[in-house]
């Protein structure tokens, strides 16, 4: 699992480990995991947990996932499911203002929240002893957080500045800002979770809490807890605590997909904080739940994972004109996309910059891959797939995901199968079907004061 969730990927995937070995000898010996034992139940009222009891060490995580991201919200109110993670830190009806840090750091344990396109998430990691201060805690979240005047004016003033520091303030701050902007047009990922401070500013309580209300239910919620507790008397504290929330109305989902486009499309972006020439080349991709995904994670490996990468090769050693080269899939519940990111060193044009991404993108698609970049792309996500098994937090958080996402907690102990089933031919044939030039998204940064490139408007 990398950026995002999976619902349920064909069965055929599912390759014993002989099967892979037998009909690939390029691919890379596995190693052995533990499997994770959980267990899952939903409560009445919809609410979704999942409970991993480990008694390694006397700690416990918390995890809660809404299903709520910037992708539900109105495309004049962006930026509401951003604010309310910082909203939801205010205190509840219960909870004194404030509070909740100092609750949680005061018991020896850290928390932290974040949002995305699909989903905004709330952690805790505590001494295993605390495990009723973040079911407390979560609950009161979830059934009657303080949603007032003075908490959404000082969130507002965090957001703000937020923005300003990371985005605005920052080279190449607006990178994500206009990519989703231009591969994603006029679906609900054309605008990122940070939002405008223009809506924000104009939303009233109201709907604020309208927003609170339709998505902040047990029904549209998981909590995976991770860690040394017992069972039995775990699920009776989740019981206690979440069981009198009321069940809310079904979540109506947005349906949209991606439509590529039937020739290249160039925008440049004009800021006097750009140091050096920049250049984003993407092309839509699958959602994370189509066979596909696997496959394209180890493209964008095999292209820019390491110094022995395709893109690193060439760009930054051989041709020495790039600071830095990335390939990357950003796969999400409804689409996604594959970008190739590189910064010029000084004096290198953008046009360079793109000749070269383009000629290794068409070698690939034109001669494959080899045996050792393979195995080396496979090794790679064997890595990241076992460092998921090491903390309790790491746990709970894919534990809650795959479930949300894919539909299969299980995967949690399977999906690296899905990885090691696909084969180098398949890799050539993502990069065949999805990176065609003619659907082929441009993004650049010139940098400030130099000659304006010439480039072919946005279409």
């Amino acid at each position: 699992m990398k950026l995002a969730p999976f619902v349920a990927i064909l069965a055929a995937l599912a390759v014993p480990l002989s099967a892979v070995a037998k009909d690939d000898p390029a691919a890379p010996r596995r190693i052995t995991l533990k499997p994770i034992q959980f267990v899952e139940y939903d409560l009445a009222n919809g609410l979704h947990v999942i409970l991993h009891e480990n008694h390694t060490s006397p700690v416990i995580a918390t995890y809660v996932l809404y299903h709520v991201g910037s992708k539900n919200e109105r495309a004049d109110r962006t930026g509401f499911a951003h604010f309310f993670e910082h909203l939801m830190f205010e205190g509840s009806d219960n909870i004194p203002r404030g509070k909740i840090d100092k609750y949680v750091s005061g018991a020896g344990g850290n928390l932290n929240a974040s949002t995305s396109f699909d989903q905004t998430d709330y952690f805790f990691n505590l001494p295993s002893n605390e495990l009723k201060l973040a079911l407390w805690i979560e609950s009161e979240r979830m059934m009657h957080s303080k949603i007032d005047e003075v908490g959404v004016e000082t969130q507002r003033k965090v957001v703000k500045e937020e923005k300003r520091m990371r985005y605005d303030n920052q080279p190449y701050g607006s990178l994500f800002e206009e990519l989703s902007k231009l591969v994603f047009a006029g679906t609900p990922y054309a605008w990122v979770p940070i939002g405008s401070v223009q809506y924000i500013d104009q939303a009233t309580i109201q709907e604020f809490r309208d927003f609170y209300k339709t998505y902040y239910l047990p029904n549209n919620a998981t909590l995976a807890i991770a860690g040394d507790f017992d069972l039995d008397k775990t699920k009776k504290l989740v019981e206690e605590y979440f069981g009198p929330i009321p069940k809310g109305p079904d979540i109506k989902r947005p349906e949209f997909h991606l439509t590529d486009p039937t020739s290249p499309v160039t925008h440049d972006v004009a800021k006097p904080n750009t140091p050096l020439n920049a250049t984003m080349h993407a092309w839509h991709a699958v959602p994370e739940t189509n066979p596909d995904s696997y496959a394209l994670q180890l493209l964008g490996d095999i292209l820019s994972t390491g110094r022995s990468s395709r893109l690193y090769k060439r760009l930054v050693e051989k041709e020495q004109a790039a600071l830095n080269v990335e390939a990357f899939p950003f796969l999400l519940e409804n689409g996604g996309l594959l970008g190739v990111f590189a910064t010029g060193q000084h004096g290198v044009s953008l046009d360079e910059l793109d000749k070269l991404i383009d000629e290794e993108v068409e070698k690939l698609k034109a001669e494959g891959v080899t045996a050792e970049e393979y195995r080396k792309a496979l090794n790679q996500e064997e890595a990241e797939f076992a460092s998921g098994f090491g903390t309790m937090a790491t746990r709970a958080r894919n534990l809650a995901r795959y479930h949300v996402f894919y539909g299969d907690t299980n995967l949690i102990n399977t999906e690296l199968d899905r990885y090691f089933a696909v084969k180098r031919e398949d890799i050539q044939r993502v990069a065949k079907e999805y990176l065609g030039k003619e659907k082929m998204f441009t993004l650049r940064y010139p940098a400030a004061g130099a000659p304006a490139p010439e480039a072919p408007a946005a279409k």
